[in-house]
């Protein structure tokens, strides 16, 4: 018998993530016993999953409640699990809420189990100090820093343990076909603009942004005929929702399928909500726009009670610490900006070739290849 591995995260990152970490520790040790909570490129890489988290994920106050109770559900499965189950060390990816919960109640369960935090939660980007935080310190005996700044935070804290293995999309990331390739499958010749839209994976971001996006769009066509604008999905629930509301806009779109990093390299400009799309697109060397919008509620209660601040949101400016491109957030991401900023990025070269200068700097803090490796090894290394 190997030894067991848990692994828990949520989110459509966080299962891209997990599966090439499964796949990394199955290459080391095929003996292994991996269970988890996750989704399905999980379960494809090697993991028997306990429960799919990634349709129960949300970002907000007032927009994660209607997953509070699936949560829990999922939370009361994964511990039944735990305690018929003990795992001989834990995985936490990202998924702040839930993964606490997990972990505190894991060193209740046993407090020999080795617990690392794989990919943290921003807690250094807002430089909270908060509770969560120290939560966090208390139930991990390593954390594995993807953001050089993220392992500073949590040493600077008093984590046990930190090392700082680079980012794995620096491993994640590649193309499989040409520029040109994709562009004649696609029925786009040579010359023409091409924008990807990508407004989320979950139904909130879904909610929220696509019909700013779509809107800015139109703009952005009206003024560009010849553009063509290519929106990848998420997940297939979403396919309706998107061309009813392209159609309604009189918006142009083609809806791709196959590899996403195929497509983001073969156009001209992403617009996108903050994400890890946004790291992704800067390693393939494209302009981007950023946006990102929360329900009213949320942001009041955010701006006037938690008197939340924050001067960067997208992860490819947090990096560097500066706007290297631009961000639009809440009321600021309208239909007049995104046409606006989006048209001076197709069109200004310039501007273009400096923004992708500052992501030669940006990707200098991402690490050397081999990330994915590097954790696995030393969450072997834990377990031994």
């Amino acid at each position: 018998m190997g030894k067991k591995i848990f692994i828990s995260t949520g989110e459509i990152s966080g299962d891209l993530h997990g599966s090439y970490l499964i796949q990394a520790l199955l290459a080391l040790d095929p003996t292994l016993e991996i269970t988890a909570l996750g989704g399905p490129r999980m379960a494809q890489a090697g993991a028997q999953l306990i429960a799919d988290t990634g349709a129960i994920s949300s970002i907000g106050i007032v927009e994660a409640l209607p997953y509070i109770l699936p949560t829990l559900k999922v939370q009361r499965e994964a511990k039944k699990f735990l305690r018929q189950n003990p795992p001989d060390l834990v995985v936490y990816i990202d998924y702040i809420g839930p993964n606490i919960q997990i972990g505190k109640f894991i060193r209740k369960l046993d407090p020999a189990i080795p617990g690392v935090y794989y990919i943290g939660p921003q807690e250094w980007v807002w430089n909270a100090g908060t509770a969560n935080t120290s939560e966090i310190i208390g139930f991990t005996d390593l954390i594995l820093a993807i953001f050089p700044e993220e392992a500073n935070y949590y040493a600077r804290n008093g984590a046990k343990r930190v090392q700082f293995i680079g980012n794995p999309l620096v491993d994640i990331v590649h193309t499989t076909q040409s520029r040109e390739v994709i562009r004649q499958q696609m029925g786009v010749p040579a010359t023409d603009p091409v924008v990807v839209l990508m407004p989320g994976s979950r139904a909130q971001e879904i909610r929220q942004l696509m019909p700013t996006m779509f809107e800015g769009a139109r703009l952005i066509q009206e003024t560009l005929p010849s553009v063509h604008f290519w929106v990848p999905l998420s997940s297939e629930r979403f396919r309706g929702a998107v061309r009813q509301d392209a159609e309604a806009k009189g918006l142009k779109i083609q809806i791709t399928q196959g590899n996403n990093y195929d497509i983001l390299a073969a156009s001209d400009l992403v617009i996108s909500k903050s994400g890890t799309v946004n790291l992704e697109t800067a390693i393939l060397d494209i302009p981007q726009l950023v946006l990102y919008r929360l329900s009213k509620a949320t942001a009041f209660i955010a701006r006037k009670i938690l008197k939340v601040n924050i001067p960067l949101i997208s992860p490819v400016n947090l990096l560097e610490m500066r706007a290297i491109v631009p961000e639009f957030v809440q009321e600021d991401s309208n239909p007049e900006n995104i046409a606006r900023e989006g048209l001076d990025l197709l069109t200004n070269q310039p501007r273009r070739r400096q923004m992708q200068i500052d992501y030669g700097h940006m990707r200098e803090k991402l690490g050397a290849a081999g990330v994915v490796q590097r954790g696995a090894h030393e969450i072997l290394n834990l377990i031994k």
